[in-house]
């Protein structure tokens, strides 16, 4: 699956124009030989509808929402925030749980109301907890996936089913072994895949992202790096310590 205009791809500073346009290239480009994610998420519910709609249109096969911020809704809020987009296209939906961006988090009962819309169908789960997955497969019948690359062993453990991944722009091909290992329950490879991961996952969000998955990209040749105001580059210190994260795990 590939998720074009998500967070980490910037999403927040790209005009409807540039949205649109990544959406449609990468449905074009793709031409049905994978899955695509359209990340359609706003702080304002008439804009992610529009955007959903679009995607749906486009040809995306699901569309993922990250929840509205700054606004802070409350939970009501964010159902009927959820539940209007929803209603208004007829391809999944993905919810994106990750407070620490956002500053408001999905409760369990919201997701729990929000699962019994027929094609609410999953959540990413970035909240930095392992418990609340257990918590949301107790209380509704959801995908949970995560939203943390260092968490992504554990949280399967108790029954995530993946992970949408920053991680995975680098080292795309590891991050699919360790999912498949994890989900035939061979946790002892897996960890040993997971533990070698672990120090690049550390640089990937030494600074925010995406400016450190754009920095390791940029140092491997595989784009230019730029990031738009407000974000600027990463300080000399830490494009280093990327550089020794990348040759340790033997990409450079």
């Amino acid at each position: 699956i590939l998720v074009p205009s998500g967070t980490t791809g910037e999403s927040a500073t790209m005009s409807h124009e540039e949205h649109h346009r990544v959406i449609e290239c990468c449905v074009k480009v793709v031409a049905g030989r994978a899955r695509i994610l359209a990340g359609t998420g706003s702080n304002s519910t008439r804009e992610a509808i529009a955007l959903t709609r679009f995607a749906e249109k486009a040809g995306a096969d699901g569309a993922l929402l990250v929840s509205p911020y700054y606004n802070k809704p409350t939970q009501d809020g964010l159902y009927r925030h959820y539940r209007a987009v929803a209603e208004a296209v007829g391809i999944p939906i993905v919810l994106y749980n990750v407070p620490g961006r956002t500053g408001k988090e999905i409760a369990v009962d919201t997701v729990a109301r929000l699962a019994e819309i027929n094609n609410v169908t999953t959540i990413k789960e970035a909240g930095g907890s392992v418990e609340r997955v257990s918590q949301i497969l107790c209380a509704c019948d959801i995908q949970v996936v995560s939203g943390d690359d260092s968490l992504t062993l554990p949280m399967m453990a108790v029954g995530a089913e993946g992970v949408i991944s920053v991680l995975a722009n680098v080292v795309p091909a590891d991050v699919k072994k360790l999912v498949d290992l994890a989900a035939a329950d061979k946790y002892a490879e897996a960890r040993l895949l997971h533990l070698k991961m672990v120090p690049l996952v550390n640089e990937l969000f030494r600074d925010n992202n995406p400016l450190g998955v754009k920095t390791a990209l940029r140092l491997l040749g595989r784009i230019n790096g730029e990031v738009r105001p407000p974000l600027f580059g990463v300080s000399a210190a830490s494009e280093q310590s990327m550089r020794q994260a990348l040759e340790g795990y033997g990409l450079l």
